[in-house]
């Protein structure tokens, strides 16, 4: 992991930049034994003529087989150790989508979904209801009073809400209440200690009324809750890694964690076209970037192999607009895999490559997991990336004599 009191002793202030661009969800599987993966069948000859000019490896979000939730996958491409910096859900969401969270506050992300007459779940995203429908029923929602708190609900995109309740004695360690497959009910607010259990109940009390509330409303007839928190308190990276850092993506959540560890969050479109547009108008303005594709993870939640091979082409065929500004280095790769196959988040490592014209070259010959795994860095977790890009970027001095 970085070290963090190492890295400010090192760190140097220089005109170097640094692009990451983060393709979520981006390491696959094949849909047959010995086929390829996404990012194999996919035509990259951008991205393959960076692997093979650059080193690759394959990155390790957390810990081997474990896999990772979005907000702690992103904190450790950013430096951070995930297992000592947690963020919930509910914190990033409200964050990413511009909400104030005071110190009385407790977020959850909400995610609208489909129950049957049974109150089983059949679809956990509702479909992915239009943002204008999730406005809507999150007015709806804003009805909902409890004893005590104040209750705000706040729509995020497609099927995603925040739900921030405000009081005295609010606390978090408070389970998820979405069982995260199909064919079950959704949970109860179960309280992961004692003094957690009032606020459990709050949250509990405000499922039930929601879930009569939005009854007659399908396919978004009732609503889970995940990412119960508080805001924490972060390093910044701007003061550990000594750079001006900019982030640029479309999803709140994302926006969010970047805001969290001290990113300038940049306007920008919805396409991905338009995110580099923001990277050249604001390239002279910062020393970091954090780009963000969103896509290639929800093609490979909903488990459209096809649509996620055509959204790896889609940003390759971009490269050499990012390439045009002369980045000193630019690292590619994901948050975690999300396979088509399993439509999910999964623990396999991620496809990794870092070039520069300090970087060297190693036996890659293309950007594909089986390519990255031949690759100088190997597998690494994805803590030690930031310095990786640092030195790289003559922005670290020796350590010792």
């Amino acid at each position: 992991m970085s070290n963090f009191d190492l890295i400010k002793e090192l760190a140097l202030q220089e005109q170097t930049k640094i692009v990451m661009l983060v393709m979520d969800g981006l390491g696959g599987l094949p849909l047959t034994a010995g086929g390829k993966t996404e990012l194999e069948t996919a035509h990259t000859p951008h991205l393959d003529r960076l692997a093979q000019e650059g080193i690759c490896g394959l990155s390790i979000p957390i810990a081997r087989g474990i896999t990772p939730g979005s907000g702690p996958a992103h904190l450790a491409l950013f430096g951070y150790d995930p297992l000592r910096y947690e963020i919930g859900r509910g914190v990033l969401e409200a964050v990413g989508i511009g909400f104030e969270l005071g110190p009385e506050d407790v977020a959850a992300r909400g995610n609208f979904c489909t129950i049957d007459q049974n109150g089983l779940i059949t679809d956990r995203r509702a479909g992915r209801i239009p943002t204008e429908e999730c406005a809507k029923l999150c007015e709806l929602l804003q009805t909902i009073q409890l004893p005590d708190v104040q209750v705000f609900v706040r729509p995020v995109k497609e099927h995603r809400f925040v739900l921030v309740l405000r009081g005295k004695g609010l606390t978090d360690g408070i389970a998820d209440t979405d069982p995260q497959q199909v064919g079950l009910s959704p949970l109860p607010a179960v309280a992961d200690r004692p003094e957690a259990q009032p606020t459990a109940d709050l949250f509990n009390t405000w499922l039930a009324r929601a879930r009569e509330v939005l009854a007659d409303h399908h396919p978004a007839n009732m609503a889970t809750l995940r990412g119960i928190a508080k805001t924490p308190a972060l390093p910044q990276m701007g003061e550990v890694f000594k750079l001006r850092c900019g982030a640029i993506a479309t999803y709140p959540m994302y926006r969010g964690v970047a805001k969290l560890v001290g990113m300038e969050l940049l306007p920008t479109g919805d396409t991905v076209a338009s995110e580099f547009d923001t990277l050249r108008e604001h390239f002279s303005n910062y020393d970091f970037f954090y780009l963000h594709v969103k896509k290639t993870d929800s093609y490979g939640e909903d488990g459209n192999f096809d649509a996620k091979v055509h959204m790896i082409e889609e940003v390759d065929a971009l490269i050499p607009r990012l390439m045009e500004l002369r980045p000193d280095v630019v690292a590619v790769t994901g948050d975690h895999s999300t396979p088509a196959l399993l439509r999910s988040h999964s623990w396999h490592p991620v496809p990794t490559l870092v070039w520069s014209a300090h970087a060297g070259a190693d036996a890659a010959t293309a950007f594909s997991e089986t390519e990255c795994a031949r690759g100088a860095l190997g597998h690494f977790p994805a803590t030690e990336l930031m310095p990786v890009l640092m030195a790289n970027a003559l922005r670290l001095a020796k350590f010792g004599a």
